[in-house]
């Protein structure tokens, strides 16, 4: 269990951008017995700006020549961005894709350390960040990448399986969601579209980010839904344990959920609801979802259907993420302290 720490040994992190991701990253780090919220900023004074001061946290102006359009809005600033990431130990970027890139000039200028999202490219960081794969690597670093909520998934699932059977390739058909429940302007609207045509997707490439030696092919497909993705994965092991033993592994990590028969969870649609019946915030999944039924076995190679909430998986990715870069924990410690503050696992 976590050593209670005094407010002056509080990790203090600031969070730039305040929207899907940003806002849960807030949230999860408020839980955190060892953080502590700077506060975070914004770009423009919308509901979500709005909420941000009701939760009583500090709210920086993203944009200097946009400090003004928050007072008129009524909305209380603390100050601006520069301010919110000198006063932190660690920022967590969680601006839309691309920003994070042009933000960096600004965590080098104060010398904090920040973390980045998976639509940045992975050669503008010193790492690319899984908790389960590859803790270690962000000890200490100035720039880190927490992959893409496809890329989490997955390498959430390669890991114990790499390391109780080892893998001779894993092979991904991503069907993706269109947009987030709130992205209105996104489609297909009544479509389904190879996406990209071309193969692979980018999604194997991020994975080797995580796991630079591993064989991995990727195919994606966008649909007009909102609520997850979902992946239909084969992996050929180079070990041929029977499924139920596979099944047995994979309920031994804390970020998969394997879904019971029983539950009578058929789609995305149900795993939402049974989020939100479960008390959820958000209705969100952090964990993996994977269908205890469809694991299985043929040979060597395992078959399995798991589906991921592109809104929340990379959460606790970003505050162990944290504890990484400041050195403050190990992986194991890290994971166990963020899971527990959040209520993670069914």
């Amino acid at each position: 269990m976590p050593v209670a720490r005094t407010h002056e040994d509080m990790l203090k992190v600031g969070v730039n951008g305040y929207g899907t991701i940003g806002k849960r990253v807030a949230d999860a780090v408020v839980a955190q017995p060892d953080m502590e919220l700077v506060g975070v900023a914004k770009t423009r004074p919308n509901f979500e700006a709005e909420r941000a001061v009701a939760k009583g946290y500090s709210l920086y102006a993203a944009i200097e020549e946009r400090a003004d359009q928050f007072v008129k809005a009524d909305i209380e600033l603390a100050g601006l961005v520069d301010e919110l990431v000198e006063e932190s130990d660690v920022v967590v970027d969680a601006t839309p894709s691309g920003i994070g890139a042009e933000n960096k000039s600004l965590y080098e200028a104060h010398d904090t350390p920040a973390l980045y999202q998976g639509g940045e490219d992975a050669e503008m960081v010193d790492t690319s960040f899984n908790a389960r794969a590859n803790f270690a690597d962000a000890s200490g670093a100035e720039h880190v990448r927490v992959v893409s909520c496809n890329t989490t998934g997955l390498s959430r699932l390669v890991a114990p399986l790499e390391a109780e059977y080892g893998i001779e390739k894993v092979r991904a058909t991503l069907v993706r969601r269109a947009g987030d429940p709130a992205q209105s302007g996104r489609g297909p609207v009544n479509d389904i579209l190879p996406n990209p045509i071309s193969l692979p997707s980018h999604h194997g490439p991020d994975v080797q980010t995580i796991f630079p030696d591993l064989a991995i092919d990727t195919l994606g497909l966008k649909v007009p839904a909102t609520l997850m993705h979902m992946h239909s994965v084969n992996v050929s092991l180079e070990a041929e344990p029977d499924a139920e033993e596979v099944r047995e592994l994979l309920e031994g990590e804390s970020r998969l959920f394997v879904v019971p028969e029983r539950f009578g969870i058929d789609g995305a649609g149900k795993l939402k609801e049974f989020a939100l019946d479960a008390g959820r915030p958000r209705g969100d999944l952090w964990e993996n979802c994977l269908w205890g039924e469809s694991v299985s076995m043929e040979g060597n190679d395992l078959y399995l259907f798991q589906a991921i909430h592109q809104e929340s998986d990379v959460v606790p990715e970003n505050v162990d993420a944290v504890r990484a870069v400041a050195g403050t924990a190990d992986a194991a410690e890290s994971v166990e302290t963020t899971n527990d503050a959040l209520g993670i696992g069914f």
